[in-house]
């Protein structure tokens, strides 16, 4: 009886032996999983590092708080950090970019790569697309300023384009917006100033005047200098946009540039009776990098109205081109009289 008991129990000790040989395999398999969650991880927290900029001060508190959290001594992170030692004095994000990438496995750097690029494509074509849709806002405003002047019978005394820095409406003194060595508006510079107002009080960006002289070499005769009187002229335009429509001093500043901003080459003729005006400058409150390929939006939407290659006119040819030809505005005929 013993020994029948002592056989029947052989077979299940074996079993038992096995089953537990399988669960260590089956409970090991986590680990390639687990492994996998991990690369992507990574991948993922390099993704959105290159999709952001690095704060130096902040990576600095960060490096501090986790030294002390960790107990390291502070002089193992003393000196300059690493993100700089890592190309000397290069790039802080890119060397940043590349340490991170370091850590990513060899096998996998390859789709690491990719999906950065596409990452970095893909945020390009959004500020692309930012641009152009901020150039189509910009010239929307213009179109109401291009009605109003030419309802006035003053569109002549005003050019306009669209750069990295928004709107520029440019009161040139084709007809005398300007007087010689005066700062204060002319009766017809009034009319001007007071018919864009009403389209600029509807908006709620920033709004610089920045002054200007023509490039001849004669001291003002009632300034020091010919930035004295730029300056003059952009303060007289913003007092009248505040004073008489309201526009709230905080939305307004003016500047003066002398003689070192033509609007047109001083070498051509006809150029020191435009050269002599103040800009009007709505200002985009879009980010840096929609606004650096604004002027490259705004050429694009130039070249698809067929205006690309026309020659700026602010002295009166009959070619000119700006936010008015690019929507389609009719430019005024040549041989008319610009004075």
């Amino acid at each position: 009886m013993s020994a029948g008991k002592a056989k029947g129990h052989g077979p299940p000790r074996r079993k038992h032996h096995d089953d537990e040989h399988d669960e260590a395999h089956a409970d090991e398999r986590w680990l390639v999983t687990y492994a996998d969650m991990v690369t992507l991880l990574m991948v993922l927290f390099i993704v959105m590092f290159a999709m952001s900029t690095v704060d130096e001060r902040k990576y600095a508190q960060l490096k501090d708080g986790l030294a002390e959290g960790f107990g390291r001594e502070q002089s193992i992170l003393t000196g300059a950090s690493p993100v700089s030692n890592a190309k000397g004095v290069g790039d802080p994000g890119e060397a940043s970019y590349e340490m991170l990438l370091a850590q990513v496995p060899e096998s996998q750097r390859e789709n690491v790569t990719k999906i950065l690029d596409e990452a970095a494509r893909l945020k390009n074509e959004r500020a692309q697309g930012a641009a152009r849709a901020e150039v189509d806002r910009l010239l929307k405003v213009w179109k109401r300023i291009d009605e109003a002047l030419r309802h006035q019978g003053l569109r002549d005394d005003v050019r306009a384009t669209i750069d990295e820095r928004g709107l520029v409406v440019s009161l040139v003194s084709q007809h005398v917006v300007f007087e010689p060595d005066i700062a204060e508006l002319t009766e017809r510079g009034r009319r001007v100033v007071d018919t864009i107002a009403p389209v600029l009080a509807d908006l709620t960006e920033p709004i610089e005047l920045d002054g200007h002289t023509n490039q001849e070499p004669v001291k003002p005769r009632y300034y020091p200098s010919d930035w004295e009187l730029s300056l003059a002229r952009a303060a007289n335009v913003l007092h009248r946009l505040e004073d008489s429509h309201g526009i709230r001093a905080r939305r307004l500043r003016a500047t003066g540039f002398g003689h070192t901003k033509p609007l047109v080459d001083p070498a051509r003729h006809g150029s020191q009776r435009v050269n002599k005006r103040v800009d009007i400058l709505v200002l985009s409150q879009q980010p840096a990098e929609t606004r650096a390929l604004m002027g490259q939006a705004y050429d694009e939407l130039r070249r698809e109205a067929g205006l690309d290659g026309l020659p700026t006119d602010p002295a009166g040819d009959g070619t000119a081109s700006g936010p008015h030809a690019a929507a389609g505005v009719p430019t005024r005929s040549r041989g008319e009289d610009p004075s």
